[in-house]
């Protein structure tokens, strides 16, 4: 799957991020430079592991019919050692629905697994950049 980015030319910095048939904004704060149109990269980077972990759970509870009715899923960030290689993600996950503890705790375990929280904390990631003129 590829990803595309193009400027966004009604804000300074602001990139419109294109993935298949869905359009974003993703932007810097105005005390960084940029409008705030959009969320940040590091936004959308907590975000992702927020909706991983939700979907998660959700598509976990419905294939084992744990009768979950609604789900809220918090990010906290703490990025004050970010440069010091530390970046720390707290996921708070609220269920509503009529479930027994042992549900609760088997949709804790599936939650500490979804696909973001792996490549997050498990998976190296290799990245190659290449930079060249627009024609």
């Amino acid at each position: 799957m590829t990803i595309e980015l193009s400027l966004d030319r009604t804000a300074t910095l602001a990139q419109t991020v294109h993935i298949q048939s869905h359009t974003l904004v993703s932007d810097i704060s105005k005390a960084e430079g940029g409008d705030d149109t959009g969320p940040s990269p590091h936004d959308l980077y907590d975000a992702a592991l927020g909706a991983c972990k939700a979907l998660t759970v959700m598509w976990y509870a419905r294939k084992k019919g744990i009768p979950v009715d609604d789900i809220h899923t918090r990010i906290e960030r703490d990025a004050t050692e970010e440069r010091k290689g530390i970046y720390r993600l707290r996921a708070t996950l609220s269920v509503q629905g009529r479930l027994t503890d042992a549900q609760l705790q088997e949709l804790q375990a599936v939650a500490q697994k979804c696909p973001v929280h792996k490549l997050m904390s498990t998976v190296t990631t290799e990245i190659t950049t290449t930079l060249g003129r627009l024609p």
